[in-house]
Order: structure tokens, then sequence, then C-alpha cells
């Protein structure tokens, strides 16, 4: 079974990082050395890193707390749309707004303003402003949609985030560790593995790794959902 799993990271080209200029010291651990100047992972762990996140979603899950997708680069953004829909989670596939997560208190106020508008738009209540009125609410709409659409049902603060390339996502990272908030990240041979809870260092330039992996994790967090809540998991969650 590990063997076909490992075969398969190496089947999407999941062992390639990054060159050596831009390899960041904290991955050393992870690598089995280089090629033509090229990163090479080593799988083997990179395959008991994602096993390490996989038991922590499924905890989660279990315990029917929040998980955060958050993936804006082209690479990603399929794959986190796909797992926060068929989660029915919030999720992030274009810029991160900073504050989402620090100033959350604002951003719960501009979801409730989201949701005001769209539910006036469709109950008719919008006709009964002049037209140049609906045209200002009209791009307010779309503004906050733009910017808010796939996280307004994100009620209170998400219990993990689960970045794709966490140099990328740098700010959301860091806002999730200012407030004590795992973080799960696919990371490439240039992030520093530091800064995330579990890091899972594979080639995160590989839109067919990011899927297998992304899809594993979701996965996950549903074989946690289905199962009977335990103590012994809320209690993990509280010590980790």
């Amino acid at each position: 079974m590990r063997s076909s799993l490992l075969q398969e990271l190496f089947a999407r080209g999941a062992h390639y990082g990054y060159s050596r200029r831009r390899r960041h010291p904290s991955v050393n651990p992870y690598l089995y050395g280089f090629k033509n100047r090229t990163a090479i992972i080593d799988l083997e762990k990179s395959l008991a890193a994602l096993e390490r996140a996989e038991n922590f979603l499924k905890i989660l899950g279990q315990a029917d707390r929040l998980a955060l997708f958050v993936g804006a680069k082209p690479e990603a953004r399929q794959a986190v749309a796909a797992a926060g829909t068929r989660l029915g989670l919030p999720y992030v596939a274009t810029r991160w707004i900073g504050g989402t997560l620090t100033n959350f208190s604002e951003i719960k106020k501009r979801l409730a303003r989201l949701n005001e508008l769209k539910e006036q738009l469709a109950s008719g209540k919008l006709e009964m402003y002049t037209k140049q009125e609906r045209a200002r609410f009209g791009k307010e709409l779309e503004r906050l949609e733009r910017a808010f659409s796939t996280i307004t049902g994100l009620a209170a603060l998400p219990a993990v985030l689960v970045v794709i390339d966490s140099e990328t996502e740098r700010t959301a990272v860091a806002e999730a560790r200012s407030l004590g908030i795992p973080v799960i990240g696919l990371t490439g041979t240039d992030c520093n593995i530091r800064l995330v809870d579990y890091p899972i260092v594979v080639n995160d330039a590989s839109v067919r790794t990011i899927e297998w992996i992304v899809g594993r994790l979701v996965e996950s967090y549903e074989v946690g959902r289905i199962a009977v809540p335990s103590v012994e998991a809320k209690t993990e969650i509280v010590n980790g």
C-alpha cells in the first residue's frame, strides 16, 4: 500500500523541487539530493508528513471543526475550489484579503453586508430605489462578491488553515500563526517550513500533485465527519 502511494507521488512529479539557489535551508531534511542543480525531494518523508496531516484533519472532522482551504496560485485554484465545494466549507481561491483572520470582526460585517444585499436583490427590495442607487448597490455587491463570496459561511475563525504554497500564502500563514491557528501547508523547496505546523514538502507547482494531495486531505476530513465524535478527538485538539 505504502509503495503504491509513493509510486503515485512519483508519477505525478511530486519529487521535483526548485533550483539549488532557491532552496530554503529549512527543507534540507526533506531532500534526497540534487540532480542538475534541481532539488529532489525525499518522498518517503513527504508521505509521512501527509499522513500526519491526514490524521489531524480526521480529528478535526470528527469534532466538526472548520477547515479553511487557501490557494490563489493558478495551479491551486481548481483544487481548492473543489475541496471547499465538496466539503461545503468556506475557501479562498483568489487573493487573500489582509485581515481575514486578524481583523475578523470587520470581515464579519462585510459578509453580513454581502448577504444583506443578496437577499434584497433576490426579494426585489432593491427595486424601490432609484436607478442610480441600484447601480451603486450593484457595484457594491459585485465588489463584495469578488472578495468574499467563497467565505460567506465563515461564521467563526477556522480550526485549521490548509494552504497551497506557504510562501505565496505567507500573509494568511502569518495571520494564522498570530492567532494560534494550526497550518497544514503544501510547501515547495523554496518555503520556510518552520512557519507551518504540518508541512508537506512536495512539488507545489504541479497541478497533478496538488490535486492528489488535496484530494487525500479532503477524504481524511470526510472520514472524520462520519465517525462518532469522541472525547479523545476533542482532547487532542485542545492539547494540540
